[in-house]
């Protein structure tokens, strides 16, 4: 495949054998997030872990002191006072029958599904729709709750959710690349801190294995994990 001279001019600039610091990466990915349009700043964790295990399985939610910078897309699946609750918060969506026949017919114009447990045993129906896109609201992720109004507050200022896949990397967004750069250091530190927080007990040897950052069509430059001491 033929490589671009943008492309081919960014891997100019990066050392694939260095550990780059925090700082110093950040700085390059700005540099490098050169196209058309304000590219995300990505991070992608490989962790020492065995995700076929249930004990081993890494998942959670941070709330990002910046946000991502994208206007996250909110649906609410419930019924009665619950769907005023969801509209004072600024939910994109709220109801359940309407939505429930949508999504069966194809839609999915949201980016996170929050639901009340009332009405779980008919949302798990949308199970191999909505589990298949990592769309299927979830106790442990905090999207199914009766606090409706709060979450979605908190998924609207930056909340964002993770999950380690088969492979054992957790792949999250920390923002943009038009964000400062102390913007998009806090936001690291506030999902790696997360990360490591919920280490599970039966993990062994080491855990964060290696660390990347890298924008939307950037390439991807190894974090120094030394830097995890200062989180």
């Amino acid at each position: 495949m033929k490589i671009s001279k943008r492309v081919k001019s960014n891997l100019s600039l990066i050392d694939k054998k260095k550990e780059y610091k925090l700082s110093e990466a950040i700085e390059l990915i700005k540099k490098l997030a050169n196209t058309k349009f304000d590219e995300s700043v990505d991070v992608a964790v490989r962790l020492g872990v065995d995700p076929r295990h249930a004990d081993q399985m890494v998942r959670g939610t941070v709330i990002l002191p910046h946000g991502t910078g994208k206007d996250v897309k909110v649906l609410v699946l419930t019924r009665g006072a619950k769907e005023t609750e969801a509209k004072e918060a600024g939910a994109d969506y709220f109801g359940f029958d309407e939505y429930i026949k949508k999504i069966q017919e194809g839609w999915l114009d949201f980016d996170v599904v929050v639901a009340t447990p009332d009405v779980m045993p008919e949302v798990g129906k949308l199970g191999k729709i909505l589990g298949a896109r990592g769309l299927m609201p979830n106790p442990k992720s905090g999207t199914v709750t009766n606090e409706v109004g709060k979450v979605v507050k908190e998924l609207k200022a930056g909340k964002i959710q993770f999950r380690v896949d088969k492979g054992g990397i957790i792949h999250a967004s920390i923002g943009k690349a038009s964000f400062d750069a102390e913007k998009l250091i806090e936001n690291f530190k506030a999902l790696l801190s997360t990360i490591i927080r919920l280490k599970p007990a039966s993990a062994k040897g080491q855990y964060v294995r290696s660390i990347y950052l890298s924008s939307t069509m950037g390439p991807g430059i190894k974090i120094d994990r030394n830097e995890l001491s200062n989180l």
